[in-house]
């Protein structure tokens, strides 16, 4: 059991003389860097589960949790696999949908975009974007009107606002008398939503489903059925039990299965910094073996009469074991205080250093988002603290073991 000398004499040698300086600073530099590397990764780590909350957030704000699709055909009869898919208990929400790529062209400007046609009083059961819009409302779609709506950045490039028309140019083409030409479509823009993420505010637009249908050469069909369900982890499962239920001609999916790559890059990501940044930590803690070292050479005498005196072994192993924890343990509570603190103030820092370097770090035509988020989780705090722990009692044994072995009148005859 830990007696208190042991405990005390650990604190002291901890402390600075006037003759061993340089061992205080070696210490001061290890607990310096434990703290630093702690806070690094906890603010890393924090920032990585932000932008992995605001990426699902924003595609699934967008995109549904899960969907129904007939192969090969467009969907006749959706409101009969919308009612059996809402028997599911996780089902709260179905709505119907129609998806196409397209070109869009407005003047000299050109490109191509991915329309999905909607039922205005039956997508909000399946998404949040009608509450995305800046300029106009979902409502403003109506049957047989080929009204469009365009996401924020497509609207910027297009050079197009309210009232403005635009061309769609289908990728299936009709016959004609001439030949076969491209199906061609005049459209007016209704309104202008901004998700945040660019893929979708750069490459979307929504129309109504009777348009997209007749656009498309769908002949009032629909491509499937989008889901809401309660709890989104559950999509997997959900999917699951769903394709149970329907015909074989059915495909059933879930958002895991659409965005699995970006999910699994952020996840990715998350594990190899969390690595490099652990070895900061490690670096840091292992600093302490060369501090101890330097501490035994410096003790030989002390410790020779401490065990002359009845000290046992493992007693002045305990000695050591205490330096090295203390080092471990106030590097590991500033690193913990600092990474909160920063990871709690991420979001106001960061756009603060942009406004004075006059910069910007997160550029949206290249990154998902345009700013850089947080998300403090303690159960990674817990682990970080934990590791950090780890490392430093793990580098303090080897000297503590050596501190042990000192031989009395081999110590106290040099």
């Amino acid at each position: 059991m830990l007696q208190p000398f042991e405990f005390f004499v650990g604190l002291r040698y901890t402390r600075a003389k006037r003759r061993n300086h340089f061992i205080s600073f070696i210490s001061l530099l290890s607990i310096l860097g434990i703290a630093v590397g702690v806070t690094a990764l906890i603010t890393v780590m924090s920032v990585m589960n932000g932008f992995e909350k605001e990426l699902r957030e924003r595609i699934l704000g967008a995109a549904s949790h899960a969907t129904i699709t007939l192969y090969n055909e467009p969907m006749q009869d959706w409101q009969q696999l919308a009612n059996a898919a809402s028997d599911h208990p996780e089902v709260i929400g179905a709505a119907p949908y129609v998806e196409g790529q397209v070109m869009v062209l407005k003047g000299k400007q050109v490109t191509g975009i991915v329309v999905r046609g909607v039922l205005p009083d039956q997508e909000p059961q399946v998404s949040d974007i009608s509450q995305k819009f800046v300029q106009g409302t979902l409502a403003d779609l109506t049957s047989g009107s080929f009204d469009i709506v365009l996401g924020s950045a497509l609207a910027e490039f297009l050079e197009v606002e309210i009232g403005d028309k635009i061309t769609i140019i289908t990728p299936e083409a009709s016959d004609s008398l001439v030949g076969v030409i491209p199906r061609i479509k005049r459209f007016t823009v209704k309104g202008i939503f901004e998700i945040g993420m660019n893929e979708y505010d750069r490459n979307f637009a929504l129309m109504h489903a009777d348009d997209a249908s007749t656009l498309l050469k769908m002949n009032s069909g629909y491509t499937g059925v989008r889901l809401q369900l309660k709890d989104m982890f559950a999509a997997r499962e959900v999917a699951f039990d769903l394709s149970q239920q329907v015909a074989k001609d059915y495909w059933v999916t879930d958002w895991t299965r659409q965005h699995a790559n970006y999910f699994r890059a952020v996840k990715t990501q998350k594990t190899v910094m969390f690595v490099i940044l652990a070895l900061i930590v490690a670096v840091a803690a292992f600093n302490i073996v060369s501090t101890l070292v330097m501490v035994v050479t410096d003790k030989q005498s002390a410790i020779a009469i401490l065990r002359t005196m009845g000290a046992a072994p493992y007693s002045i192993m305990l000695v050591f074991l205490v330096q090295g924890a203390l080092i471990g343990i106030i590097g590991t509570v500033l690193g913990v205080s600092g990474g909160i603190a920063l990871a709690s103030n991420v979001e106001t820092i960061v756009p603060a250093i942009e406004r004075l370097f006059e910069t910007e770090f997160i550029d949206p035509t290249v990154y998902p988002i345009n700013f850089l988020p947080s998300e403090l989780d303690y159960a990674d705090v817990w682990r970080i603290a934990i590791l950090a722990l780890t490392l430093t009692l793990v580098a303090t044994l080897y000297p503590a073991w050596r501190a042990a072995r000192t031989q009395p009148a081999e110590a106290l005859a040099i």
